[in-house]
């Protein structure tokens, strides 16, 4: 494996002192809004979406996924790559989608990217997609109710599902326990083992899903 770089779920990660990497930032900048790395929750998002992975598209055709609060967009990345998605990244800080768009070249995948704040995100922009999905986003108390009421609104969205996933920060589980209140969401305390060696929760709200 070349210096600088692993290998998880199938994707090259690149670490912020490979050259590539620094020759990004070079150009373009550190990101300004915690982007300037690979967060692990986005490893839980994978392992989980490997044990759970999307079963329906509305469309029946390719499935669309929209990762929020993308940063580096490993996560839709995955998406891609394994389930043959067409991904889009939306960010805030437009300087994260060289380092998105770079690991989507060098893992073999097509992304496409939108800055924009979640919270701008309409209901009709999410009839658009089949999966939302978002790992670390929550890190602010004034995230909360903005991300709760994109949750919400997608819930309004027939066959919409959103993966979410945190360490655990209180602002993360107050948001996630009053979408599991209030809109039905399952929360779960999810693990990735070494090497990876990734915890915190798992928010999913699934329409598909059904209690056995």
């Amino acid at each position: 494996m070349p210096k600088y770089e692993r290998q998880a779920y199938g994707l090259k990660i690149q670490q912020n002192s490979h050259p590539d990497i620094k020759r990004i930032r070079k150009a373009t900048g550190v990101p300004n809004i915690h982007g300037n790395k690979v967060w692990k929750s986005s490893l839980l998002v994978m392992d989980y979406l490997k044990e759970y992975p999307p079963q329906i598209t509305r469309n029946k055709k390719k499935l669309k996924v929209l990762e929020i609060g993308c940063g580096w967009g490993l996560s839709g990345i995955y998406c891609a790559k394994v389930f043959d998605a067409k991904v889009t990244g939306l960010d805030a800080d437009e300087t994260v989608f060289p380092y998105m768009e770079h690991h989507a070249i060098i893992n073999d995948v097509d992304v496409a990217t939108w800055k924009c704040r979640y919270e701008k995100v309409r209901k009709a922009d999410l009839e658009a997609f089949d999966l939302v999905i978002g790992a670390d986003i929550c890190f602010w108390d004034e995230m909360v109710d903005p991300l709760y009421n994109l949750v919400r609104r997608a819930s309004k969205v027939p066959g919409l599902r959103v993966v979410l996933a945190d360490p655990g920060r209180p602002t993360f589980t107050a948001m996630a326990e009053k979408c599991s209140a209030k809109l039905g969401a399952y929360l779960e305390p999810w693990s990735v083992p070494h090497p990876e060696n990734a915890s915190g929760w798992i928010m999913d709200l699934d329409p598909n899903w059904v209690e056995d």
